[in-house]
């Protein structure tokens, strides 16, 4: 049989999916549909009334079908804020210090002949070291966030909720990451979902 709430395979005579812990019972007779499979069973906690015909229903499990994809993602975020970084430092140096060359630097003339540069070159070079340490945050909260999702630690949930809150200023990759881990894991049903498959160890 089929879990129909994570996918996973489950084996016969088996009451309850070891991957999500959804009741399951085997079919009554030979050719019985998955729905019927499942109708012995207790339903989980997000089980709604249909209106029409009085019986509950499955919400659509979210989380498990999203989660390989949004932990990779959040590492590849981590890296992309790396790249991302890395260069801005680079080219504030260069343009503040100069530091890629001596007095043969390329585009020295052009770099006096801008105003202000030279009054306020110190206080960009002040920068540096702010960018690095708020990249290095960053950076280490996204790849905690992806290392917790693909682990299924239970407090990757909440963690994953709030760096996405914090990425959504970091328009425009921050953002739709931000907004997809939300539809993911902020509703009520993914919470529930979360908690029957988040790893307790």
């Amino acid at each position: 049989m089929v879990c129909l709430m994570c996918g996973s395979l489950v084996e016969t005579g088996v009451n309850f999916c070891p991957r999500c812990g959804a009741a399951v019972a085997a079919p009554a007779v030979a050719g019985a549909s998955h729905q019927q499979a499942y109708a012995a069973g207790p339903y989980p906690p997000t089980a709604q009334p249909v209106a029409s015909v009085g019986m509950p229903y499955w919400p659509r499990p979210r989380v498990q079908p999203n989660l390989q994809t949004l932990g990779v993602m959040w590492c590849v975020y981590a890296l992309y804020r790396v790249i991302g970084a890395a260069i801005g430092i680079l080219v504030l140096r260069v343009v503040t210090l100069r530091s890629l060359g001596g007095p043969g630097w390329p585009f020295h003339r052009l770099y006096d002949g801008l105003s202000g540069w030279g009054q306020h070159g110190g206080l960009l070079a002040a920068l540096i070291p702010v960018i690095a340490v708020v990249t290095v945050v960053s950076v280490a909260l996204s790849a905690f966030v992806g290392w917790s999702l693909l682990n299924r630690k239970p407090w990757g949930r909440t963690l994953a909720i709030i760096a996405a809150v914090l990425a959504l200023l970091k328009f425009p990759f921050g953002t739709a990451l931000g907004v997809y881990t939300l539809w993911v894991m902020a509703p009520a049903a993914s919470g529930a979902e979360w908690e029957s498959i988040a790893d307790p160890s």
